[in-house]
């Protein structure tokens, strides 16, 4: 009798994941690509934690955090997992989609022009602002994340510890990866 009781305040307390369609999905990727020129990251977390509260700030980190750790572009891989997360494997084509077809015709178009025109100096002056807005997203993406992180001091160790060693030092990522992965995940199980 009580297990059911329990049962009911779970549903009762837990919250409803939000009802996402596969134009939904699309949408979203879609508007992520079409604004990220340089960098998706930070408008991949402006849309689906800021504005369409499909996830929260910590869900958006920890399939961010497990993104990075598998093959591939960060971003598509998000795009992969929100869209498994909400609709199946159909929702992860469609996210998928979303997120890599209009950067593919674009891409495809910029290269007629550029194998046509890239000679030019204005062009060359155009692709090093590009560069450095990037550069500028990356960093402030990364800042919005530590934020996550930052009342938790082995988390802070362990960022500090990676931007030390692939920064600074200009170690390979692969073995600090291989390095920092046991030892946070360490961290984590002993902080629960």
């Amino acid at each position: 009798m009580s297990g059911t009781v329990v049962e009911r305040d779970l549903r009762e307390t837990a919250p409803t994941p939000p009802l996402v369609s596969l134009g939904m999905l699309f949408g979203a990727f879609l508007r992520i690509t079409l604004s990220g020129f340089g960098g998706t990251l930070p408008w991949a977390h402006r849309i689906l934690v800021d504005e369409r509260r499909w996830l929260s700030p910590r869900e958006f980190v920890d399939a961010l955090s497990l993104c990075q750790f598998l093959p591939g572009p960060n971003v598509v891989n998000l795009s992969i997992v929100v869209g498994q997360r909400f609709r199946g494997v159909a929702g992860a084509l469609a996210a998928f989609s979303g997120l890599v077809g209009a950067p593919f015709l674009i891409v495809l178009g910029l290269g007629v022009i550029y194998s046509r025109y890239g000679h030019a100096p204005v062009i060359d002056r155009a692709l090093a602002g590009v560069s450095a807005s990037a550069a500028g997203l990356v960093w402030a993406m990364g800042l919005k994340m530590a934020q996550h992180f930052q009342r938790v001091p082995r988390a802070v160790i362990v960022t500090l510890l990676g931007f030390f060693a692939v920064g600074v030092m200009q170690w390979p990522i692969l073995p600090v990866i291989l390095v920092l992965t046991p030892l946070s995940v360490a961290a984590a199980w002993v902080r629960r």
